[in-house]
């Protein structure tokens, strides 16, 4: 990004203070769960998103050091679920829905059955989102889960300080496939690029800290933290609203509107940053990293409708929104989705808890796609003659 792109930038931030989103175990402890929620202190007031920029980097060996910490973290070097019990009042927790909230709760996460299994560790837990937070959408709320790093050393959540955790939208068997999907999407784009949030699938017991009754057991997911995959990359994560197409590195910005694509999602924005990180490296070079795929087609949730502006009549209908491509300008980032064909349809295989129904919808929809990139013409027609000529989305 040029210096005078950057000024600008800065200064539509500055006038602008808001952004329009588009639309047998071991039994749990309860002993560390108090009642009742803790309000954080009132913020300090927040930098400008683009003062980030501005901070100087870190010498080359420092960035190594960075990105092999965050490789190795623990989390994620395993695929198998890890199984968890999470003690909180649920009550509480789910009557807080107002996205602007600061509330947090206390809880107890215990790690059950895992090669890392820990002590119970006092955490905090906050509801968060927008559409899933809404009751009308989901009866559980997603969540964050703040841990305190010095306890959490030598656990399965070495390192971390804050994950976000998927959690099932209501209790229900067709709700827990979903997030199935979902943390397929996931793995299918940690196939296609580095580039990409890692996930650990989990299956969570909820349990009532005043009962001690189970309110629910359930798929989850952990997703890595933001600044994590920026170190990885050897950049920092950065809120740069009202970016353009032409501020992003090309061929990582056509990939991933092409996996976009794949998924059949047009639930986000790089110009309201809504679903999609911003990465920046030293050299100014900047790179999109997209996440949240609960509304795409191949997750196909029943509250998944397509904003009317789209032309689209159902979420599973694919739709490219990125920029306008020639046919030889796409073929790079085509070639490495061929490539990758026979690994993302093992991969649908490979999922614990899929039931047959979902793995045949979601080879199905997956297989659409693979064809198409055979299909020479039929590609032309969906990527290049459908393109809307627009600077961003």
């Amino acid at each position: 990004m040029s210096f005078r792109r950057v000024v600008i930038l800065s200064a539509a931030i500055l006038m602008l203070s808001a952004v329009v989103v588009p639309g047998a175990a071991e039994a749990p402890q309860t002993a560390g769960v108090q009642q009742g929620t803790q309000t954080k202190p009132a913020p300090k007031p927040k930098k400008p998103p683009s003062a980030k920029l501005a901070q100087p980097w870190p010498d080359a060996g420092k960035l190594t050091e960075l990105r092999r910490e965050a490789e190795a973290r623990r989390l994620f070097q395993q695929s198998d679920p890890l199984v968890f019990t999470l003690v909180a009042d649920f009550k509480a927790v789910n009557r807080d829905r107002d996205p602007a909230s600061t509330k947090t709760f206390p809880a107890v996460l215990t790690t059950t059955g895992q090669a890392g299994a820990s002590s119970p560790l006092n955490v905090t837990l906050r509801t968060r989102g927008n559409l899933r937070l809404n009751p009308r959408t989901c009866g559980f709320a997603p969540l964050g889960v703040n841990f305190v790093k010095k306890d959490v050393a030598g656990t399965a959540f070495d390192g971390q300080n804050k994950l976000k955790l998927v959690t099932h939208c209501q209790n229900d068997d067709r709700a827990d496939q979903r997030v199935l999907r979902e943390y397929l999407v996931y793995r299918l784009h940690n196939l296609v690029t580095p580039h990409s949030f890692r996930a650990r699938l989990a299956r969570a017991t909820y349990v009532d800290a005043a009962s001690g009754k189970t309110v629910a057991t359930r798929n989850a997911i952990f997703i890595e933290d933001e600044d994590d995959v920026a170190r990885r990359m050897e950049g920092r994560a950065v809120s740069l609203p009202r970016m353009v197409f032409s501020d992003f590195e090309p061929e990582s910005l056509t990939q991933m509107m092409l996996f976009q694509y794949l998924i059949g999602n047009t639930d986000f924005s790089i110009f309201a940053l809504h679903n999609v990180a911003m990465v920046t490296t030293p050299a100014k070079v900047f790179y999109p990293i997209i996440w949240d795929f609960d509304v795409s087609g191949l997750v196909d949730p029943p509250y998944g409708i397509p904003q009317p502006v789209l032309g689209i009549a159902s979420i599973r209908e694919r739709l490219y929104r990125g920029p306008c491509r020639t046919l030889e300008e796409f073929e790079p980032s085509l070639a490495v989705f061929r490539a990758k064909q026979p690994e993302a349809m093992a991969l649908v295989d490979s999922i614990p808890g899929f039931d047959q129904r979902d793995r045949r919808e979601v080879s199905e929809f997956l297989g659409q796609f693979f064809a198409l990139l055979g299909r020479k013409n039929a590609l032309k027609g969906e990527l290049v003659d459908k393109c809307r000529k627009q600077p961003t989305m």
